[in-house]
């Protein structure tokens, strides 16, 4: 596998993880808070600009897209966390969702977690992330729109949310750097799909 993705294609948005594709291609699974720039992120890995649908509302993604690349891996776009303008009935629905999905989805390679890094520590991250490790969830931290602060403040942002992590961690996850607006953290995030892939065959 290219560290570019030349073939991107929309499959489907499905509402539960028993009724997902059973190809058994391996699955990279992307979540986060809402408006964390998920859509922003997938579009600039797959080089596109309206594959994933960005919007400023939260609460747009409400299934488990799929989007096949190169014919033989899938992302899958995850609802965002954090929503506020959804009832409480919708709120369970979602979360059984993905909890479902990350739980018994056994093609998924690896997920993805990001973080916005131009805003101070959330809480809501920091226990969905002890939940994924308490889980045995294989995933990794992607800080998201780094374009928007100075270096200095990038990592002192970064450094903080760290600080945090690791009140309840013995060391940290693996992390990327990513600004989807400057195309930057695309080639090192591949890279590393491309080494979980392996593991596949």
């Amino acid at each position: 596998m290219a560290t570019e993705i030349i073939d991107a294609e929309y499959v489907g948005s499905f509402p539960s993880e028993r009724q997902c594709p059973k190809d058994q291609k391996p699955e990279y699974a992307f979540i986060g808070r809402s408006n964390v720039g998920k859509s922003s992120l997938i579009n600039m890995l797959c080089n596109r600009k309206d594959l994933a649908r960005v919007s400023n509302t939260p609460g747009k993604t409400q299934m488990l897209n799929y989007y096949l690349i190169d014919k033989s891996w899938y992302i899958v776009d995850l609802p965002g966390y954090g929503y506020a303008k959804i009832s409480k009935r919708k709120r369970h629905e979602w979360e059984k969702m993905i909890e479902g999905y990350l739980l018994h989805r056994n093609t998924l390679g690896c997920a993805f977690v990001l973080i916005d890094s131009n805003i101070p520590p959330q809480l809501i991250d920091i226990e969905f992330i002890n939940w994924m490790g308490k889980m045995g969830v294989p995933f990794v931290i992607v800080f998201t729109k780094t374009d928007r602060l100075k270096n200095n403040e990038k990592r002192k942002n970064i450094d903080a949310f760290n600080n945090e992590l690791l009140k309840y961690w013995n060391e940290l996850p693996q992390q990327f750097v990513t600004s989807s607006a400057k195309k930057e953290g695309a080639e090192s995030i591949l890279e590393f799909v491309k080494e979980v892939n392996m593991a596949f065959k």
